[in-house]
């Protein structure tokens, strides 16, 4: 049965119109997708950033479209009242726009995603009209494209060099005549971030992008101070999770090799039983 008072991509149309700004977390697990949900993110984004946070990748372009079905279908495991929005992995939608429909479909079906994520601007229209047909809502993503690092020479600032601001300007106006419903703008100039806010009525998610987008994301591990390898200039930690963990382990750990865990709170008596636990 749906959910109720969930997301949906439309509501993030409306939100743009009222002005009312829109936060999106990445998210890769059940676990984390219930605290989001608790926390009241409107949106979840299951990027193929889990091949670096959480698979130890350099990039993204080993991510599998199983691994992707594996992890979305986690974050929808939890029900969230968020839309959960998948990314599409790399060569499921850039062969052709029937095989992006049947990628994305297998997202939806499969990994109970609400919508789908893809890269790209000209390129991609073919895809993305083939997916908004079939009844997918689609988000686009310019700028600095991840799945095209080999070809970019690496995680660069896009669109400071007219000719290229141009180019991500009309790619967004292609992705939004193609039917998308949101559009994340990633490492480009914040001047030009405004510009296609302005320019267009479904909403800009930025990233790098400056704070005039209609809404921001984050990589969550980045967010909550766990991946601490790399740190774009972007990232705002909002939590040092990483060293939190790490004196919770280590004080774990001395409290077994002193004997002081378990302790008698901890310890069952022979007639005691708990609930949480099977007879």
């Amino acid at each position: 049965m749906k959910k109720i008072d969930v997301i949906s991509a439309g509501d993030l149309e409306r939100w743009k119109k009222r002005g009312r700004k829109i936060p999106v977390l990445t998210c890769y697990d059940f676990t984390m997708a219930r605290i989001l949900d608790a926390a009241k993110m409107p949106v979840l984004l299951v990027g193929d950033s889990l091949g670096q946070v959480m698979l130890g990748h350099d990039h993204t372009l080993p991510v599998t479209m199983d691994e992707m079905v594996h992890h979305t279908r986690a974050v929808a495991r939890a029900k969230p009242h968020g839309l959960v929005v998948a990314d599409m992995p790399f060569l499921s939608f850039q062969v052709s726009p029937e095989r992006a429909l049947e990628a994305a479909g297998r997202l939806v079906q499969d990994g109970r995603a609400d919508a789908v994520k893809l890269e790209g601007g000209e390129r991609s229209v073919p895809a993305v009209e083939k997916i908004v047909a079939a009844g997918i809502p689609v988000m686009g993503h310019l700028g600095l494209t991840p799945q095209s690092v080999l070809t970019l020479g690496g995680y660069k600032l896009r669109g400071k060099r007219k000719t290229e601001g141009e180019t991500i300007f009309a790619d967004a106006r292609r992705l939004a005549a193609a039917g998308c419903f949101a559009i994340v703008l990633e490492s480009i100039p914040a001047p030009l971030a405004a510009e296609i806010t302005a320019d267009l009525k479904i909403p800009t998610i930025g990233i790098g992008a400056g704070p005039h987008c209609d809404g921001q994301v984050l990589v969550l591990h980045d967010m909550l101070g766990m991946f601490t390898e790399f740190q774009p200039r972007f990232v705002r930690r909002f939590l040092e999770g990483a060293a939190l963990i790490e004196q919770a382990v280590l004080e774990y750990a001395t409290a077994v090799e002193k004997g002081e865990f378990p302790g008698p709170e901890h310890c069952y008596g022979l007639d005691e039983q708990d609930s949480r636990l099977d007879e």
